[in-house]
């Protein structure tokens, strides 16, 4: 009989659908608890007498969560996701916490979803379907345009943005990017410009947003940037939801500014998405106007439920945690030239 790591892993925020996938990466090595609740100041107690934390992106790993976590005995905390705006680098590294993630998953399956987001606003596939349930086969709503010719800017050319980039070349765009780390070998393959972030926002029909939460990021799109925009713009957010300033999105929206908002993640998502809030519906009058306007299409933050993405998240948590069982750093282990 196979004997178990005296390693104990709990996970947090742990969903039905992503704990088979944990389960086989698992092998039977390590003793594992997964709950349903979120990381937070309250749930932290739940640690005590686990060594290892395993978090999700709507998980608080804040300062003050972190100390928790200290005084409790964990030592690791592998991340079930590439960002990691939702810990506090510096205190884990002051703490002596050791912090992994999950850098690169399925840049397909995050991408492809970003593209089916425009393709379903463009061609008002979820007004379609209503109106074919009904029995109303008119096309008067329903005039799109074809992506062949238009103009595509891509804010960040990471691996999810490159193959946006490809994916958009492969419809007959023109593409133009914007990124601090611009990939100029890319662009040359390719034929991308990269540009400055107000010329992209005055050249593009489409505009896709595929960067991580920084402080130079936060409220990137904002009143005065739409304002540079094509009237008849498409957004597409599959970054992170404080990377547009949402009120003002929803101005630009009310009064035609912009055209459509296709977006899979939310500035307020934590503790609303991936949970069934049906019977408790959250006062959220902010989300509210998002779902009422007809020219926004939101996803639950799911652009990452694919089997293959799944699959390697789970693999590469336990690799994480195999490192760590070893006495060796995760390739993966966020160093202290992150949080500098």
């Amino acid at each position: 009989m196979k004997k178990k790591s005296t390693m104990k892993i709990l996970i947090y925020s742990a969903k039905d659908f992503e704990i088979p996938f944990l389960e086989k990466a698992n092998k039977d090595v390590y003793q594992i608890k997964y709950i349903p609740e979120r990381l937070t100041s309250e749930t932290a107690m739940l640690a005590l007498g686990f060594n290892v934390v395993s978090i999700f992106s709507s998980d608080d790993a804040s300062s003050k969560v972190l100390e928790l976590l200290k005084d409790f005995g964990v030592k690791y905390i592998t991340l079930r996701s590439a960002g990691y705006d939702n810990i506090h680098l510096k205190t884990a590294q002051k703490l002596g916490i050791k912090v992994a993630n999950v850098p690169e998953y399925s840049p397909n399956a995050i991408a492809e979803h970003a593209v089916a987001l425009l393709l379903a606003l463009n061609r008002k596939l979820v007004l379609s379907n209503e109106q074919v349930t009904s029995y109303n086969f008119s096309l008067s709503d329903l005039v799109g345009f074809d992506l062949n010719n238009k103009t595509v800017g891509i804010i960040g050319t990471g691996k999810i943005g490159k193959v946006i980039a490809k994916i958009m070349l492969g419809f007959g765009c023109k593409v133009i990017a914007q990124d601090i780390n611009a990939d100029k070998g890319f662009a040359k393959q390719y034929d991308i410009e990269y540009v400055t972030l107000p010329n992209l926002c005055e050249q593009s029909d489409i505009i896709m947003l595929s960067v991580p939460l920084t402080s130079e990021t936060h409220y990137m799109i904002d009143a005065d940037l739409i304002q540079l925009m094509k009237r008849e713009v498409f957004i597409i957010n599959i970054a992170r939801g404080a990377v547009v300033n949402t009120s003002e999105i929803v101005e630009a929206l009310k009064w035609n500014r912009i055209t459509a908002y296709g977006i899979d993640v939310y500035e307020y998502e934590q503790s609303l998405f991936f949970y069934d809030r049906s019977k408790d519906k959250p006062n959220d009058t902010l989300l509210q106007q998002l779902i009422d306007l007809p020219n926004v299409l939101i996803t639950p933050h799911q652009a990452f439920a694919t089997k293959e993405a799944l699959t390697n998240i789970a693999e590469t948590t336990f690799y994480n945690i195999d490192c760590w069982q070893q006495n060796r750093t995760p390739e993966n282990e966020l160093s202290m030239e992150l949080v500098r």
